[in-house]
């Protein structure tokens, strides 16, 4: 399991996976709006969402886990 952390703070603006879904290292999770920039949150390593830990419109602290790849 590894979790997937975020590098910056701001607000959750687009979920682009679903859990079970299968991802390939350097593949966008998350898409972070934060200072009017949209910011991707990568995946270090390939695997599968086993689980989504924000929603669109959240706002989220740096270092928050925002998804978990098995």
């Amino acid at each position: 399991m590894a979790s997937v952390r975020s590098e910056v703070a701001g607000s959750i603006w687009k979920i682009e996976v679903a859990v079970g879904q299968k991802v390939a290292q350097g593949d966008a999770l998350i898409i972070i709006e934060s200072m009017k920039m949209e910011i991707p949150v990568e995946a270090p390593a390939g695997g599968t969402v086993t689980e989504i830990r924000v929603a669109e419109g959240d706002r989220i602290d740096e270092g928050a886990i925002v998804v978990v790849l098995g």
